[in-house]
């Protein structure tokens, strides 16, 4: 059993209570850093992830994780659903959400709800798509909320799970190693009050289960036609599944 990786090292508190913590610290600086952070390139991620259910043309669309929002607009946009309900366990990132959700008048198709990923407040069957956007890594327990996701999705519904993974091609794996675990948290120190939640990124990486390792957990749950996509070397990877 692999140790769980925590953004702090107060071992009373478990890694949900710590992942609310950490998200409700950084909340206001999130999205400019992660754009700054990825250079952007987070932006064309997204819509690739989000692409991957066009053909499906779901109505009603459950994003977890949702934090700000962001991923959630963009699938608006693309995919013009009826309605997306995002859940977070974070109250400062549902906060952001909620402003920009009300500045752009989006309430009646787009609303947010505090929740665990793990114990989703749905009926089973419920959902058309799921998607995650760099939310999995930070699952307590990653086969649980899986199999959650799992069961809120409608029968022939399609999961799309959008997140970081380790690339393996040189100089690809080096250079990230590098950025990741140096400039990073540099750049969280000098923006965000909490600069172990940018330590914590490149740990939480490091510890998760990507690739083959994260299909084949969708395959324990249920999922099936699951396939992996890397992007950009496989510093992010698209895995989808279907119910």
């Amino acid at each position: 059993m692999s140790k769980t990786v925590t953004p702090y090292q107060n071992e009373q508190a478990t890694k949900k209570e710590q992942v609310a913590d950490m998200f409700n610290n950084i909340s206001k600086t999130y999205d400019f850093l992660n754009h700054f952070m990825s250079l952007g390139i987070d932006i064309i991620w997204r819509k690739i992830a989000i692409n991957e259910l066009k053909a499906n043309k779901p109505k009603l669309l459950l994003d977890v994780a949702t934090g700000t929002g962001d991923f959630a607009f963009e699938a608006l946009k693309i995919l013009q659903p009826d309605k997306i309900i995002g859940v977070d366990i974070s109250r400062g990132m549902l906060d952001i959400a909620e402003q920009k959700i009300a500045k752009r008048a989006l309430g009646d198709r787009f609303e947010v709800r505090m929740g665990d990923s793990e114990k989703l407040l749905f009926d089973a069957n419920t959902f058309d798509a799921v998607t995650v956007a760099y939310g999995v890594r930070n699952f307590e327990n990653l086969e649980k909320g899986l199999a959650d996701i799992y069961r809120v999705l409608k029968p022939g519904g399609k999961a799309v799970v959008l997140e970081f993974s380790k690339p393996r091609v040189f100089p690809v794996k080096q250079l990230y190693n590098f950025y990741f675990n140096y400039i990073t948290p540099g750049i969280g120190k000098l923006f965000s009050k909490d600069s172990r939640a940018y330590s914590y990124l490149p740990e939480s990486v490091a510890a998760f289960p990507d690739g083959e390792k994260f299909t084949s957990l969708m395959d324990k749950v249920g999922f099936s036609n699951t396939k992996h996509r890397p992007l950009a070397f496989g510093i992010c990877s698209i895995y989808t599944g279907v119910k």
